[in-house]
């Protein structure tokens, strides 16, 4: 298997967590309705690690890395607020290079429903609306999905545990995860949990056709405000182009003195 390392999500009782622990420590007894259950309660517990951050800003770099190796750089700052009873907001402005200076992308994430994505064109001056079904497509270029840069939530998939399995250094338990929304480019994931933080090493993603398109990896998580796992290097391979871009993390900055106000659409015209 390959070297595996994303970024985590999640919390509980002990005595929930140890249930569940001795239960898929035995997966031969596991039925398929146990499984649901066991694989919705780690997503859980997982999302639930990730409660509380409030807000934080970024510097992202981004690699994008065709099939010969030719590559080609980003330079993205990241806003994200934490809402609650509803899907987080990010916000993505390009600063470099000169062609897409300015370029925002904002999205409003939500639990039962379709995320809301907004894409800033500042040679035309004009918010673009990304429709739910055109979610799946490439985002700026790189093997990221528009879809795949919102927030995860729990309740926009099924949730089944397969298997615990060593992933690297770690021990993982790997789950199912079903997207909800016929929208999806995806059919399925698999997504690798670290039994010690339940932090994501990996996400294989299987296109509709169920054939394994793509794999995101994430490595060098570090620990900020002794709380939140935040992977300093995230990584995705497309197999059937061969392309893959890695997105570089650094400058953390958590509870500044972002609100509602610098996400809206209004607000990403006026980026500089």
């Amino acid at each position: 298997m390959q070297s595996l390392s994303h970024r985590n999500y999640n919390l509980g009782s002990l005595s929930i967590y140890f249930a569940v622990f001795a239960l898929v420590m035995t997966p031969f007894t596991v039925s398929a309705q146990n499984a649901e259950e066991i694989g919705f309660q780690i997503a859980m517990e997982a999302r639930q690690k990730q409660y509380g951050f409030v807000n934080y800003t970024a510097s992202l770099t981004m690699i994008l890395r065709n099939k010969q190796g030719k590559e080609s750089s980003r330079k993205v700052r990241l806003k994200v607020l934490e809402v609650e009873e509803d899907g987080d907001r990010s916000l993505f402005v390009f600063d470099e290079p000169r062609d897409v200076k300015g370029t925002a992308f904002l999205v409003h994430a939500h639990k039962f429903e379709p995320d809301d994505q907004w894409l800033y064109l500042p040679a035309l001056k004009r918010v673009k609306r990304i429709s739910s079904s055109k979610q799946s497509g490439s985002f700026m270029g790189s093997e990221f999905a528009y879809e795949d840069l919102g927030a995860v939530e729990i309740e926009k998939y099924t949730h089944k545990f397969l298997r615990d399995e060593p992933c690297g250094d770690l021990q993982c338990a790997v789950l199912e995860r079903v997207p909800v929304s016929a929208d999806s480019g995806y059919s399925r994931h698999l997504v690798w949990y670290d039994r010690e933080e339940l932090r994501v090493q990996q996400v294989h993603f299987f296109d509709r056709r169920n054939a394994h398109l793509k794999t995101m990896t994430l490595e060098n998580y570090e620990k900020y405000l002794n709380n939140f796992w935040q992977a300093s290097k995230i990584m995705m391979v497309n197999h059937l182009t061969g392309k893959s871009t890695d997105m570089l993390w650094s400058d953390l900055e958590f509870k500044t003195d972002l609100d509602e106000s610098n996400f809206t659409q209004t607000a990403i015209k006026r980026i500089r």
